[in-house]
């Protein structure tokens, strides 16, 4: 699944920052940075959507949820985490995550 090996991705670049990496750069500016760039991307999937652009919804909506991924690890939770509490929402116990 693209979100397992994403997620993977990010936490390799949280325990081997590498100066070429674009979220070793973020996690080394911090929590705020990472917050600050999920509000800039929550913006953007507003607009997109005002402007009813799917194209460019999409694509904003996948920043988004890449910044939330890499706020993930900064508070020892993972996509997984997300799913269980979906699932939680909608009475299942193992929906497999297809």
């Amino acid at each position: 699944m693209i979100l397992d090996d994403l997620y993977r991705v990010i936490l390799s670049r949280k325990n081997n920052p590498s100066e070429e990496s674009y979220v070793s750069s973020l996690f080394g500016k911090g929590k705020d940075e990472i917050l600050k760039k999920i509000g800039e991307e929550a913006v953007e999937v507003i607009i997109a959507s005002k402007a009813a652009d799917k194209k460019q919804l999409v694509h904003e909506l996948a920043d988004l949820w890449f910044h939330c991924m890499v706020l993930m690890p900064e508070h020892g939770l993972s996509h997984e985490d997300i799913f269980r509490e979906l699932e939680s929402r909608f009475g299942k116990k193992e929906a497999g995550h297809e």
